[in-house]
Protein backbone atom coordinates (compact mmCIF):
# COMPACT_ATOMS: atom_id res chain seq x y z
CA UNK A 1 0.00 0.00 0.00
CA UNK A 2 1.31 3.42 -0.94
CA UNK A 3 0.52 6.19 1.49
CA UNK A 4 0.48 9.42 -0.50
CA UNK A 5 -2.53 11.23 0.93
CA UNK A 6 -1.50 13.84 3.55
CA UNK A 7 -4.30 12.69 5.88
CA UNK A 8 -3.11 9.09 5.64
CA UNK A 9 0.46 10.17 6.32
CA UNK A 10 -0.65 11.97 9.48
CA UNK A 11 -2.69 8.93 10.55
CA UNK A 12 0.33 6.67 10.05
CA UNK A 13 2.46 9.09 12.08
CA UNK A 14 -0.07 9.02 14.91
CA UNK A 15 -0.04 5.22 14.88
CA UNK A 16 3.76 5.12 15.07
CA UNK A 17 3.74 7.61 17.94
CA UNK A 18 1.17 5.46 19.76
CA UNK A 19 3.45 2.42 19.43
CA UNK A 20 6.39 4.44 20.76
CA UNK A 21 4.27 5.51 23.72
CA UNK A 22 3.22 1.90 24.33
CA UNK A 23 6.87 0.82 24.43
CA UNK A 24 7.66 3.69 26.77
CA UNK A 25 4.86 2.53 29.08
CA UNK A 26 6.56 -0.90 29.21
CA UNK A 27 9.85 0.68 30.26
CA UNK A 28 11.76 0.99 26.98
CA UNK A 29 13.88 4.14 27.12
CA UNK A 30 15.11 6.30 24.26
CA UNK A 31 17.46 9.19 23.85
CA UNK A 32 16.11 12.68 23.51
CA UNK A 33 12.58 13.71 24.32
CA UNK A 34 10.09 11.07 25.32
CA UNK A 35 7.19 10.05 23.11
CA UNK A 36 4.92 11.09 25.97
CA UNK A 37 6.15 14.69 26.00
CA UNK A 38 6.12 14.98 22.19
CA UNK A 39 2.56 13.65 21.91
CA UNK A 40 1.29 15.90 24.70
CA UNK A 41 2.84 18.94 23.04
CA UNK A 42 1.78 18.12 19.49
CA UNK A 43 -1.85 17.19 20.18
CA UNK A 44 -2.46 19.25 23.32
CA UNK A 45 -3.36 16.23 25.44
CA UNK A 46 -3.35 16.27 29.22
CA UNK A 47 -3.01 13.62 31.90
CA UNK A 48 -0.69 10.81 32.82
CA UNK A 49 0.87 8.44 30.30
CA UNK A 50 -2.04 5.96 30.37
CA UNK A 51 -4.63 8.69 29.84
CA UNK A 52 -2.64 10.22 26.98
CA UNK A 53 -2.37 6.75 25.38
CA UNK A 54 -6.15 6.30 25.66
CA UNK A 55 -6.85 9.76 24.23
CA UNK A 56 -4.47 9.18 21.32
CA UNK A 57 -6.12 5.83 20.59
CA UNK A 58 -9.52 7.53 20.42
CA UNK A 59 -8.09 10.17 18.07
CA UNK A 60 -6.70 7.46 15.80
CA UNK A 61 -9.99 5.56 15.70
CA UNK A 62 -11.90 8.74 14.87
CA UNK A 63 -9.44 9.58 12.09
CA UNK A 64 -9.82 6.07 10.66
CA UNK A 65 -13.61 6.44 10.58
CA UNK A 66 -13.35 9.83 8.87
CA UNK A 67 -10.95 8.47 6.24
CA UNK A 68 -12.96 5.27 5.75
CA UNK A 69 -10.12 3.02 6.86
CA UNK A 70 -10.99 -0.15 8.73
Amino acid sequence: MIIDNPNHIELYRMMVQRQALKLQMKGIRTRGRSAYSLIKEQYGLKGNIAKVYAQLTVMIEEAKQIEGII
